[in-house]
């Protein structure tokens, strides 16, 4: 004998005793009368005991089956509130979301859009987690992450969100003392400061319009695991660096660090949503991947 109750066969019992008859539960669970025989059957084969007493024009539930009847139906009416509660948490954006971010792209924007998304879903709270290094969303019990960049084929569900634009940069300063690198393989004569978390960090790969492709081996005196502990040391002139626009982009703007390289692309990634495989997406997360492409769009 199973060790786990027969809750649908408990189920079926208590239609068929609220009903009082074994046609009209089956016409109020929608399954055939004998799939309804058969469950009580098994109940009763299970319980060792009759449940109902048959006849032809009358059916009555014996005292085994007075017994049951009402813990049975307190079974039923628990498990179709569960039920209902479970389609109402996952039809409306309710619940906790459990999400990961880049560290600097988190604080300068995700952080800032936060107050406007838990105004708008009262019913949803945000755990956010701020690391640049990649998280394992299954293994660390995440609910979704933003991640930036080319995404390989994989078994996560991404949903692009908009373009991240990188830059060659570097400081007035030192393009004046060193020069302006005009091909991405120029870079091996100067001092390139590099990011660990690029998607190859050892080897900046270009491409030109014309589909050239040229890849550069970068060495210089520093290196960080955070694209913003970079910007010092670019602004004082110590080297060159490929840093994304939401890093650098106010700092090309009012001239304190400029472009090279302009007619050269990194290879374009962009911002992407990601959730693990399996089942229908809850409405939290869809609520929250639906606000940040509006928000974050060009």
């Amino acid at each position: 004998m199973s060790t786990l109750p027969d809750f649908e066969g408990l189920a079926i019992f208590a239609k068929v005793a609220e009903a009082r008859s074994f046609a009209g539960a089956a016409e109020a669970l929608k399954l055939s009368k004998a799939t309804v025989s058969k469950a009580v059957g098994r109940l009763e084969q299970r319980l060792g005991a009759r449940l109902f007493n048959r006849t032809s024009r009358r059916l009555a539930l014996t005292e085994a089956g007075q017994r049951l009847a009402g813990q049975a139906a307190q079974i039923l009416a628990a498990a179709e509130a569960a039920e209902q509660g479970a389609q109402e948490d996952a039809a409306a954006p309710r619940g906790l979301i459990r999400l990961a971010v880049p560290m600097s792209f988190g604080l300068s924007r995700i952080a800032p859009l936060l107050p406007d998304f838990l105004a708008e879903f009262p019913g949803v709270s945000i755990d956010l987690h701020l690391s640049d290094a990649q998280v394992d969303l299954i293994g660390e019990g995440f609910d979704a992450a933003l991640r930036i960049a080319l995404l390989p084929d994989s078994s996560l569900v991404a949903r692009r969100l908009c373009a991240v634009r990188r830059y060659v940069v570097g400081a007035p300063a030192y393009f004046a003392r060193r020069g302006r690198p005009t091909h991405p393989a120029h870079l091996a004569e100067h001092d390139c400061l590099g990011y660990a978390y690029l998607p190859t960090p050892d080897l900046w790969r270009f491409r030109n319009r014309a589909g050239e492709e040229v890849s550069v081996r970068p060495a210089g005196p520093l290196r960080a695991n955070n694209a913003d502990a970079l910007m010092p040391a670019l602004l004082a002139g110590l080297g060159i660096a490929v840093q994304p626009d939401f890093i650098v982009g106010e700092a090309l703007a009012d001239g304190r660090l400029e472009a090279a390289l302009t007619d050269w692309e990194w290879p374009l990634g962009g911002l992407h949503f990601v959730t693990p495989p399996g089942g229908p997406r809850p409405a939290r997360l869809t609520a929250l991947a639906d606000f940040l492409a509006r928000r974050l769009a060009p």
